[in-house]
């Protein structure tokens, strides 16, 4: 049994990677079928809420805290940051890239984080020690595979097609278009660096994390349906008629939000957020592999040799954060035993 309870939490990271790579792939089809990006975000958040919100009342309902206008603000400005606005940029970033590009981006929201934090005093940087050293690595190493994910495409290493004289004004536009989506999936990663961040400040306000993730689900959908009427005047936009586009927001909003946020707080519970963060640079690996079968996407050398600096800046990151983690327990551990030492 104990071996088994180990496991769990692998499992259920592994289980949330397969339904965070389904959810790019059908993202990437549905608005590529013409979905608009602002009514997913809205119709998306909505059936999540109807998802969390009852879990949320029978899970917390005898330790929700009350809502404050504080706590409301937090929620606004939690649900624009850490929903409507990432995933818009997100949404954007996919349509004028890949599914595989543009899930190599996350891995950069860590190092953010971290940079923002530092700069905001959040975080502790110690140059002297390992960990410290192992976090300034981390991050240029990084930032390394950013600038050649961004600046070198390279040749296709798939189904490669060589392009006419006549495809030379379109490849012209596809690369303005990549670099437009490159700028968009940048964004996405400081909203959502930044939602970490208020978010690492909401728990400590409000810990019902079910009930405050919920009221953002809520929150988030409002936003974005009063920014569409306030841009698309045509009702018809809200008309889901193709399948994939049905499918789409009840699978991203019940299983993308909803099961995948439940699984992602289940493990962080039981292992940390070093074990969770550890598990995400597997959904490109399962991203890239739906790209090539499904949607038939070219696999380039700059995304291959890009995404492999990224996701070994990422770890010697988590290292440097979990070996910090681990001296600041053991001091904590020293400190209490002395004070036993002193009463007894």
């Amino acid at each position: 049994m104990a071996r088994i309870d180990e496991w769990k939490p692998v499992i259920a990271m592994l289980l949330f990677d397969l339904i965070s790579a389904v959810t790019t792939a059908l993202i990437k089809k549905a608005l590529e079928e013409g979905l608009d990006r602002l009514v997913l975000i809205t119709l998306r958040q909505l059936v999540a809420t109807a998802f969390l919100a009852p879990i949320a009342y029978f899970k917390e309902r005898s330790t929700r805290p009350k809502l404050t206008l504080e706590i409301l603000v937090y929620l606004f400005f939690s649900a624009a940051f850490g929903a409507a606005l990432s995933q818009y940029t997100f949404f954007f970033g996919l349509q004028y890239t890949t599914a595989t590009f543009a899930i190599t981006f996350t891995n950069l929201a860590p190092v953010l984080t971290f940079l923002i934090a530092v700069l905001l005093r959040v975080e502790s940087l110690n140059m002297r020690s390992k960990a410290g050293v192992a976090k300034i690595v981390g991050t240029f190493v990084s930032f390394a595979g950013v600038m050649l994910l961004t600046l070198y495409k390279g040749v296709a290493l798939t189904h490669q097609v060589e392009p006419s004289v006549n495809q030379e004004a379109t490849v012209e536009s596809g690369k303005k278009s990549w670099t437009l989506g490159t700028v968009a999936l940048l964004a996405n990663c400081l909203c959502f660096s930044f939602w970490l961040l208020l978010q690492s400040r909401l728990t400590k306000k409000y810990p019902a994390l079910y009930s405050s993730t919920a009221y953002m689900f809520l929150i988030s959908s409002l936003q974005g349906g009063g920014l569409t009427a306030a841009i698309q005047r045509r009702a018809s936009v809200w008309a889901l008629r193709r399948p994939v586009e049905i499918l789409t927001v009840l699978y991203t909003g019940i299983m993308g939000s909803g099961v995948g946020y439940v699984l992602m707080t289940w493990c962080v519970e039981k292992r940390g957020p070093v074990f969770t963060s550890a598990f995400i640079p597997i959904i490109q690996i399962m991203v890239a592999m739906i790209d090539f079968f499904f949607l038939h996407e070219n696999l380039y050398l700059g995304s291959v040799l890009g995404s492999i600096l990224m996701i070994l800046g990422l770890y010697i990151l988590l290292w440097g954060k979990n070996r910090d983690a681990s001296v600041a327990s053991a001091k904590e551990e020293q400190e209490e035993d002395k004070e036993k030492q002193v009463k007894s």
